[in-house]
C-alpha cells in the first residue's frame, strides 16, 4: 500500500507541475533594450499567460475530464527559451504577413518589394525578424484581457508603410480565448496577422497528437509546390488525405503516399473554409483522445493553416523538461491564404491608408466526457 501511495503522490506531483502557471520571474528580461514580462489572465474555468516578447501565448489551462486542469500549450516556462528556440514561432503573434510569400517578392502599384527570405527561397511569417521576435507594448484590461500594440515601421523587413498593430487576447465567460486583430497604415501595404499557438489537448509533453480527432469545415484546400507555395487553385478534399469534413484521427492518413503530404512532410496546408462570407464561421473542431478536451475554432478569416508538427525535432527543452518531439503539437492558424500578394485570384490582403484591418478568431473549449 505504501508503494501505491508513493506512486499516486508522484503522479499527483507531476500533474500539479504540468498544470501550474509559469513563474512571472522567468519572463523578466531585457531584449533589444526593452523589458519583457508575463501577463496572467483568469476567467471562470480558464487561465492563460502571455508575454510581450512576441505577443505570445505561453500557457492556457483548461478543464479536462473530471474537471482536471490541463495546460494545452506547448512552449517554454521562461522568456529566453522562446528567444533562443530553434523554432521561433511557439505561441507568437505573427506578422506582418503570416505564412509564405513566394521568393520574398510582391508588387503594389507597379513597385516591387523584397522581403527577407528565411524559408528556403521564400519569406515566412514576416521575414527574418517578424513580430514573434519583437517586444510589444502591453496593457492589461482587468483580469480577463491583455492588449498588445506595436508600430511596424515603414521598410521593416522590406514591407511598405508604418503599420500600427493592436492585438487583444481575451478569455470569455463561455470558456473561450478570443483574439481581435486591428491595424492601420500610412502607405499601401499587405497584412495577414495570426497566432501560432502549438496545441496538445492532452497537455504539453503528453506525446503524439496523431490520435486527436480533427474536423475541418472545408470542402477545398490550396495544394502547394515543393516549397509550400500554393499552386493558385482550390482543390477538393474529397477522396484525399485532406478530407477532415468528418472527425478523423490526425495521424490516420498522414503517412499516405500522396504528393501533397510529401511536399509538406505531412500536413502543412491552407484550407479554404466553407461559409467564409459569414461574419464568424466555424473553422475546425479537435477532440483529445485522453483528456476529452474539445476545442472549436471560429474565425472571420477565409483560410485555416493546419500544421501537424512535422518539423519538430526534439531540439528544445520545453516546459517541465519536456521536448518538442516530432508531431507532439499541432497548429490551427486562422488566416488569409499564403502568397496572396502574388495570387490575385485569392482574397486580397492589401490594406490602404484610411482603412482599418480588423478580424477576430475564437478558440472555444469544452469537455467530451
Amino acid at each position: 500500500m505504501a508503494c501505491n501511495n508513493t506512486a499516486n503522490n508522484e503522479t499527483e506531483t507531476a500533474t500539479a507541475k504540468k498544470t501550474a502557471m509559469v513563474d512571472k520571474k522567468n519572463f523578466e528580461a531585457t531584449i533589444d533594450g526593452r523589458q519583457t514580462a508575463l501577463y496572467v489572465l483568469k476567467n471562470g474555468n480558464l487561465q492563460a499567460a502571455f508575454t510581450n516578447y512576441g505577443g505570445r501565448l505561453v500557457s492556457l489551462i483548461v478543464p479536462g475530464k473530471d474537471n482536471n486542469p490541463v495546460d494545452v500549450i506547448v512552449g517554454f516556462d521562461n522568456v529566453m527559451g522562446f528567444k533562443n528556440s530553434t523554432e521561433p514561432y511557439f505561441g507568437a503573434t505573427i506578422g506582418r504577413y503570416g505564412n509564405r510569400i513566394a521568393k520574398g517578392k510582391f508588387t503594389l502599384d507597379g513597385k516591387q518589394y523584397s522581403i527577407f527570405t528565411n524559408n528556403g527561397a521564400n519569406a515566412l511569417h514576416g521575414g527574418k525578424k517578424g513580430y514573434q521576435d519583437v517586444v510589444w507594448d502591453a496593457q492589461m484590461q482587468g483580469d480577463t484581457a491583455v492588449v498588445f500594440t506595436y508600430l511596424s515601421k515603414d521598410g521593416e523587413e522590406g514591407f511598405p508603410g508604418n503599420l500600427a498593430v493592436k492585438v487583444t487576447y481575451a478569455l470569455t465567460a463561455q470558456d473561450g480565448l478570443a483574439i481581435h486583430y486591428e491595424a492601420t497604415t500610412d502607405k499601401k501595404t499587405v497584412v495577414n496577422l495570426t497566432n501560432h499557438a502549438f496545441f496538445n489537448l492532452n497537455g504539453y509533453g503528453s506525446g503524439t497528437i496523431n490520435d486527436h480527432l480533427l474536423t475541418i469545415y472545408a470542402d477545398n484546400y490550396t495544394p502547394v509546390d515543393t516549397t509550400l507555395i500554393p499552386l493558385g487553385i482550390h482543390a477538393p478534399v474529397e477522396n484525399t488525405p485532406f478530407d477532415f469534413r468528418t472527425a478523423t484521427k490526425i495521424g490516420e492518413r498522414v503517412n499516405t503516399d500522396d504528393p501533397q503530404l510529401k511536399n509538406g512532410g505531412g500536413y502543412d496546408h491552407n484550407f479554404v473554409l466553407n461559409d467564409s462570407t459569414a461574419d464568424m464561421h466555424k473553422a475546425a473542431s479537435v477532440i483529445a483522445d485522453k483528456t476529452g478536451i474539445r476545442m472549436d475554432v471560429f474565425t472571420q478569416e477565409p483560410g485555416l493553416q493546419f500544421y501537424g508538427g512535422n518539423f519538430m525535432q526534439s531540439k528544445n527543452n520545453m516546459k517541465g523538461g519536456t521536448k518538442d518531439a516530432y508531431r507532439t503539437a499541432f497548429c490551427l492558424e486562422t488566416q488569409h491564404f499564403p502568397d496572396s500578394p502574388n495570387q490575385p485570384q485569392f482574397p486580397s490582403t492589401v490594406l490602404e491608408p484610411g482603412k482599418v484591418y480588423k478580424t477576430s478568431s475564437l478558440y472555444s473549449f469544452s469537455v467530451k466526457q
